[in-house]
C-alpha cells in the first residue's frame, strides 16, 4: 500500500536497513535504518538550512547488499540511492547537506566540488525522473 507524502525534495530512508555489513541490529535490537532516520530527523530539526528537504521513511529500498540506505528525490530531478552509512549525526548531516544542494539544483546534478566528504563513495545508483533520461 502506498502512503501519500509531500511532493517536494526528500530524503527517503530505509527504516529496516542493516546496521552494517556484519550486523543487522545494534546491541539494543535497533536496525541501522531506524537509527539513521532518527539521526536525520534530529539533525534536520537542529538547523533551519534543511527546511526545504523532507525526511521520510519506508521499509526496504531493496538495496540489501548495502546498509543504511537512502533515496534522494524531487519532482523532475534525477534521483539518487546512497548507502553504506554509519547511522549517526555525521552521516545525517552529510546526507542533508547534499540533499539541500540537490534540492537547489536545476535538475538534480550537484557539482562534485560541492559534495560533502561524507557522501563521497556512498552513491549506489541514479534514476531518471519519469519522462526523462540524462543526456
Amino acid at each position: 500500500m502506498l502512503k501519500p507524502v509531500d511532493h517536494g525534495a526528500a530524503v527517503v530512508a530505509c527504516n529496516t536497513c542493516r546496521l552494517s555489513a556484519d550486523a543487522r541490529e545494534d546491541g539494543e535490537g535497533r536496525r541501522g535504518g531506524a537509527l539513521l532516520v532518527e539521526a536525520l530527523r534530529r539533525v534536520k530539526a537542529s538547523d533551519p538550512a534543511f527546511e526545504a528537504v523532507a525526511v521520510q521513511e519506508m521499509p526496504c529500498l531493496f538495496a540489501c547488499q548495502d546498509f543504511c540506505t537512502v533515496h534522494l528525490r524531487a519532482p523532475e530531478k534525477v534521483g539518487y540511492v546512497l548507502g553504506r552509512f554509519e547511522p549517526g549525526d555525521d552521516a545525517a548531516r552529510a546526507i542533508l547537506d547534499y540533499a539541500r544542494a540537490y534540492a537547489a539544483s536545476d535538475w538534480g546534478q550537484v557539482p562534485f566540488r560541492d559534495w560533502p566528504d561524507g557522501v563521497k563513495g556512498h552513491f549506489i545508483t541514479r534514476t531518471p525522473p519519469s519522462g526523462y533520461v540524462v543526456e
